[in-house]
């Protein structure tokens, strides 16, 4: 018996004028009689790294008394703590990681002392302390989101993303303190002297994953006709459907739909945005909403076409910006952010911020929802990813770098079992879950990261 089924690449693309449409896994981009596991489809470990400012209320000695973000128990026999009730529905996929100390963001010298706004962001996934300068001769480490490109990234048509929610600034300039501002403006470093920009607006991060050469003009007659780029590829999703299976159809349509989705999303934000009408984020681009909530889901959602498309394997995520006074409605908590992170030790404060890290780490729990709910070959993408999210302050108070807010979540293409609080002894370097991290994304040629000691048994 002869087993016919129509075989695409895992590399098939929809193009169109300025557009290149990378496509979900597909049951026929899976040769037939082969089990998934053995494709090239598996083991291809996403990782994403979200970086929150400002420490958390967990991490105050009446924070960590009351249990705000640590949980009491240990190993798989803990409660989920009121900073991460948000994230109960994925106890299976949920690391948490205590206890540790991301030392080469303190001062080591009296005249490092006060700049601890300006270098936590850059040590935040380096574990190295930056060179203490306000000229171009920067000098820190290669974060493990550029480490983990450029071996996986290698394979995909983008290396990996740089996102942010604030606009961060340039990557130039002194920020005070002796210390250039490109050290509180990104978290992704290729190279100890190659930082990478992060970007702010979901229409130029719309553009970069699914566009291909357009010209400006050409992007912006598009818009201004309120055209999608689904228009440009018509004939040609016509031609891949009509040898597709029903199941294969369906997922191609869904996906298709959610590109659709968040296009006009998009669209709408920039229609609003050019209508004249008071913005709240004035000096913001056209493609930014107003609103923190639906543009952080806006970047969260594209991360997750991103990983279903294989379009990129890494993303790295900046929430929000060293002293930023942002107010966030939706959460209940009408005190700017930077004012209540230093809450003074007063208890009422410090609970006051717990609710606010609570909002935060909701909406990560989107985006692993997002996640657990895609299908991904054998499981979903939550199967297959790693996502880190932390502060690199733990106290924010006091700008203290000890006991740091972290978890994982993921089960990394079953390196991590999930349903775990791992916590530390005290004194552990921070590095040392970078290291793990690295571990579990496979690589093994990274002797060292910042100043660790060994990988975490996590």
């Amino acid at each position: 018996m002869y087993v016919t089924k129509k075989h695409l690449s895992r590399r098939t693309l929809l193009r169109g004028a300025g557009v290149a449409l990378a496509l979900p896994l597909l049951d026929s981009m899976v040769p037939a009689q082969t089990p998934l596991r053995k494709t090239a489809a598996a083991g291809r470990t996403r990782f994403a790294a979200i970086e929150i400012v400002h420490g958390a209320a967990g991490s105050t000695l009446d924070g960590t008394t009351k249990h705000y973000w640590s949980p009491a128990g240990e190993g798989s026999d803990f409660e989920i703590t009121p900073t991460l009730l948000s994230l109960a529905p994925y106890r299976d996929y949920l690391t948490i990681v205590s206890g540790t100390d991301l030392n080469n963001a303190s001062a080591l010298s009296p005249r490092e002392e006060g700049a601890d706004h300006t270098r936590s962001s850059a040590v935040f996934l380096t574990a190295a302390h930056p060179k203490m300068t306000e000229g171009s001769d920067i000098y820190l480490g290669t974060s493990i989101d550029q480490i983990y490109a450029q071996k996986a990234g290698q394979e995909t048509p983008l290396p990996s993303i740089q996102l942010c929610i604030e606009d961060v600034g340039s990557l130039s300039g002194a920020c005070g303190y002796g210390y250039s501002c490109v050290y509180a403006n990104t978290i992704s470093w290729a190279s100890p002297t190659q930082p990478l920009p992060m970007e702010i607006d979901p229409r130029v991060a719309f553009e970069r994953l699914f566009g291909d050469g357009a010209t400006p003009a050409e992007r912006l007659a598009r818009r201004q006709a309120d055209r999608s780029i689904l228009d440009t590829i018509r004939q040609e999703m016509a031609r891949l459907t009509k040898g597709l299976d029903a199941s294969d159809r369906g997922r191609l349509n869904d996906y298709l739909d959610s590109v659709r989705e968040i296009e006009a999303r998009i669209q709408k934000v920039e229609k609003y945005n050019s209508s004249g009408e008071a913005r709240a984020l004035p000096e913001a681009p056209v493609g930014v909403p107003d609103s923190f909530e639906e543009h952080v889901k806006l970047m969260f959602d594209l991360q997750v076409l991103a990983f279903m498309t294989d379009t990129t394997r890494v993303s790295s995520f900046k929430l929000s910006r060293d002293v930023s006074s942002r107010v966030y409605p939706e959460s209940g908590v009408k005190s700017p952010f930077h004012g209540l992170s230093h809450h003074g030790e007063n208890t009422d404060t410090i609970a006051e911020f717990a609710k606010l890290n609570q909002y935060h780490v909701s909406k990560a729990a989107y985006f692993i929802d997002k996640l657990k709910n895609t299908p991904d070959g054998d499981g979903n993408l939550l199967d297959h990813s790693l996502v880190l999210y932390g502060s690199p302050m733990g106290d924010s108070h006091i700008h203290d770098h000890k006991r740091l807010p972290i978890f994982l979540a993921g089960k990394a293409n079953g390196q991590l079992r999930g349903n775990q609080h791992f916590r530390a002894p005290d004194g552990t370097p921070a590095a040392n879950l970078l290291l793990s991290v690295l571990r579990k994304l496979g690589v093994e040629d990274v002797a060292s990261i910042g100043d660790s000691t060994g990988a975490l048994a996590i």
